[in-house]
């Protein structure tokens, strides 16, 4: 079964020595990190969370919103997300993988990651994470791997598998919960100070994994002949309008409290984070432009989404799940966490910029992730042929 990822036409070896390029220049600039610090980025003793930490934080939610296809699938047998639940369960992995990596960039050094094992903290929810993590990474590749081999040997997966797939539903929910506990759990910082942030994460979590996922089942119709189904893509829209419709709602709950309250610590964040903030005669607003954008992005993606369900458009299709993907990226993956730094406990402002070895990290980590979707996906695909193939014969 592992042997198909090496078989492929001109455009899949393109792509994959691409994504082998674009992690060769991470894996580059993390040697250069290594070697001089994390003094290499951006960050500081204001704003100790940059890049990294931003990323990781987005993609948990991008690894939880595979649940939206196993809940349906595997609880309630909606049959029509049979040949996408695994692509959810798999892209889950790509996900914790890239979040797992992330973190070892922000220690500056790996060996402290055994810290947290070696000097475990059941006060801290650090220890939290690192246990809801890996274990969710452990239950889709059990999970995954085993569902696949059934079909590829042409039997229903054994029944031992069950309760893991149970556990993986609350496990879901677990992952990003204990994340969003991370920041709500910091008295210091009143922008994350707030008992919807979790929810919030969760809303956002079911509209980018989803959205995500359904681009690139369309990418695979064209380059790979995979359809999912028309009506899979369809309940799919409506998962991730929904969810969208909630995550705005809270975000406008947000927006409430602070201006409402006049609470200066919510208030100054949202204000930097959405038209800038006025300090000692000078303006900061590097965040601006990118949360106004999310804003623009996530609202047109919104009404472009039901649209294309209006005229049963792919491009439309991914047009939208783009956008939403984009927007939800912006507000979680650059506002929510740079922005909370804003201004420190203090009250002084300092604005984070990341360095070229930050970006260049990121990217390698973003290429290290598409690089292990596209194997998993390659075996899926082979896969489901061999499946389908077989009950022709038969």
């Amino acid at each position: 079964m592992v042997d198909k990822i090496l078989k492929g036409n001109g455009l899949y070896w393109a792509w994959v020595v691409m994504l082998l390029g674009v992690m060769s220049a991470g894996a580059l600039a993390y040697v250069a990190q290594f070697n001089y610090g994390l003094g290499a980025t951006g960050m500081s003793r204001d704003v100790s969370w940059g890049l990294y930490i931003s990323q990781f934080t987005f993609l948990v939610g991008v690894a939880a919103g595979g649940l939206m296809l196993v809940l349906p699938y595997y609880i309630h047998h909606y049959k029509a997300f049979s040949r996408i639940t695994i692509l959810g369960e798999f892209m889950a992995i790509a996900a914790i993988v890239m979040c797992l990596l992330f973190i070892m960039a922000d220690l500056g050094q790996p060996m402290r990651a055994l810290n947290v094992v070696f000097h475990a903290q059941p006060g801290s929810m650090l220890f939290y994470d690192m246990i809801v993590l890996n274990g969710y990474l452990f239950l889709n590749l059990l999970c995954g791997f085993v569902i696949l081999h059934a079909e590829y040997k042409g039997i229903k997966y054994p029944t031992w598998l069950k309760p893991f797939i149970y556990l993986s539903i609350p496990w879901a929910i677990s992952i990003h919960t204990v994340t969003a506990f991370l920041y709500c759990g910091l008295p210091g910082r009143h922008f994350w100070l707030t008992a919807i942030l979790a929810p919030r994460f969760l809303a956002s979590a079911f509209a980018a994994g989803p959205s995500l996922l359904l681009v690139i089942a369309l990418i695979m119709k064209q380059t790979a002949n995979f359809d999912v189904g028309q009506t899979a893509k369809d309940k799919l829209v409506t998962i991730i309008g929904y969810a969208t419709i909630v995550n705005f709602f809270f975000v406008i709950c947000e927006v409430f409290v602070g201006y409402y309250s006049q609470i200066p610590g919510h208030l100054h964040t949202i204000q930097y984070l959405y038209v800038g903030l006025t300090h000692h005669g000078e303006t900061y607003n590097n965040l601006v432009p990118f949360m106004q954008a999310s804003n623009i992005l996530g609202l047109t993606g919104l009404g472009v989404l039901f649209y294309s369900r209006k005229l049963q458009s792919d491009g439309y299709l991914a047009l939208a799940c783009s956008m939403i993907f984009i927007a939800l990226w912006i507000d979680k993956g650059l506002g929510l966490v740079l922005g909370g730094f804003v201004p420190t406990p203090l009250e002084h402002i300092v604005e984070y910029y990341p360095t070229l070895i930050e970006v260049l990290i990121v990217a390698g980590v973003w290429g290290t992730g598409a690089f292990v979707l596209t194997l998993l996906y390659k075996m899926v695909v082979a896969v489901k042929r061999h499946s389908e193939s077989n009950l022709e014969i038969t």
